[in-house]
């Protein structure tokens, strides 16, 4: 009996020292969290098998770098009704859980990670760096779960670029920068097709190439391991790199808001009251309903004027945009995709009045892709996608509006279009974080 009594003393305080982590107790939470989260698990599972795909390229004359047939995500250090959000949407609380895995992937859906190569802390900061440093070592390694089991896990090589989904948090945030790109996560409300996500990603790789040099040439941040950028590779949800996207997004908030034209104001406030007024009117209420070409024009718009806000390294790559449409359509081809998904994926945005991304097609870059596809004798497929309206057609009407398509042209001489150095965002959120070390790494 005194046996008995030891044993349950025993197993009561091994509960009562074991972490409690954070489960649906059924609180309200902010709706509007709770669909940014669950956004961004239904990205993050059809961009990570993009992601894999993206590697059998195998391209010798592109720069490459690791990445991992998962992505998780983390609760940790959010407050509490925060966490409870990410429970109810992902099933993700404060240890790291798994939200995207490609289809021969080893970890699954909602596996949580207890030990990384032998290294387990409590603190998930610590551990989101020490698989950033796995991953980038390029040799397999161990992964334990909270389940008991142990996973064999082999980085992969891909083109340079990581592409990954704002924060929940901060659904709004963008950047594009040579090491990666920040897509808002309207991006993933689009309900992305294998085809669509490949494209993001190629577009992504493609931005690197094409751009790479360029961005280089204004910012070249050196400091990666144990960066805050580091850890954002990993997981873009951690509350330090939300906070960080946050302050950029304000600061390129306030950038464009200085440099817009109170004609372009005013322009951009019209078309947006118009399609909010069609919406009213039930015009778009069925997927089988088209935009009108009018509607057509002020989306693409709106989508250059979302080109011409960037700030930063962002405003270089935003020069190359082009180039990088190019890129992924000939290498979509390459790897038997459908290399038209990025007129579906412009589309599709438009369609849902989701312009302020990179993936919806402004004039120029739209003159440009057409014209590539209609010399492979696609052309009239395009013109079926975009709802039987002929690219030149567009173009055409886009000629008389007044809004620029572009950012000014790019000069290695002329820092037009990079802010004030003396701003804490001046170059882009990407490359603020370069410098930013996460606060508890130095207890390591």
């Amino acid at each position: 009996m005194r046996r008995i009594f030891t044993l349950i003393v025993i197993v009561l305080i091994t509960a009562c020292a074991s972490p409690k982590y954070t489960v649906d107790d059924g609180r309200k939470v902010n709706e509007e969290l709770l669909g940014h989260i669950r956004s961004f698990g239904a990205g993050e599972q059809v961009l990570r098998p993009a992601i894999s795909r993206s590697a059998a390229l195998k391209d010798a004359d592109c720069d490459t770098q690791w990445e991992l047939p998962f992505s998780v995500a983390t609760s940790y250090d959010w407050t509490e009704d925060e966490r409870v959000a990410w429970v109810r949407g992902l099933g993700v609380d404060e240890r790291i859980t798994v939200v995207g895995a490609a289809p021969d992937s080893e970890l699954k859906l909602r596996d949580k990670i207890q030990d990384i190569a032998g290294y387990s802390r409590e603190n998930s900061e610590k551990m989101l760096l020490a698989l950033a440093e796995r991953r980038d070592a390029g040799s397999p390694f161990d992964i334990k779960l909270f389940s008991g089991k142990t996973l064999r896990v082999t980085p992969f090589k891909v083109c340079r670029g990581y592409a990954r989904l704002a924060p929940p948090n901060t659904p709004k945030a963008q950047d594009y920068h040579w090491l990666l790109s920040l897509h808002p996560l309207e991006v993933a409300q689009a309900n992305l097709t294998e085809d669509e996500a490949l494209w993001a990603v190629l577009w992504t790789q493609g931005l690197s190439e094409e751009g790479g040099a360029r961005m280089k040439a204004y910012a070249y941040g050196t400091r990666i391991a144990g960066s805050l950028y580091q850890v954002f590779t990993v997981v873009s949800g951690l509350k330090g790199a939300a906070l960080a996207a946050n302050a950029a997004v304000s600061a390129a908030q306030s950038a464009a808001a200085a440099a817009a034209t109170e004609a372009l104001k005013k322009q951009l406030i019209e078309q947006a009251s118009a399609v909010a007024a069609s919406k009213l009117r039930g015009e778009l209420a069925s997927s089988a309903q088209r935009l009108t070409q009018n509607q057509a024009i002020g989306a693409m718009q709106q989508a250059a004027a979302n080109r011409g806000s960037l700030t930063g390294v962002g405003w270089v790559a935003a020069t190359v945009f082009d180039k990088a449409d190019a890129w992924a359509y000939i290498r979509l081809e390459k790897l038997n995709a459908n290399p038209l998904a990025g007129f579906s994926l412009h589309q599709k945005l438009l369609e849902q009045g989701l312009t302020a991304n990179s993936m919806v097609l402004d004039a120029e870059r739209m003159a440009a892709l057409s014209k590539l596809a209609d010399a492979r004798g696609r052309g009239d497929e395009v013109a079926a996608i975009l709802g039987g309206t002929k690219p030149e057609d567009l173009q055409f009407e886009l000629t008389d509006m007044p809004l620029a398509g572009a950012p000014a042209g790019f000069s290695y001489d002329n820092p037009t279009g990079l802010a004030s150095a003396g701003q804490p965002y001046a170059r882009g959120l990407i490359e603020s974080m370069l410098s930013m070390p996460v606060e508890s790494v130095s207890s390591r």
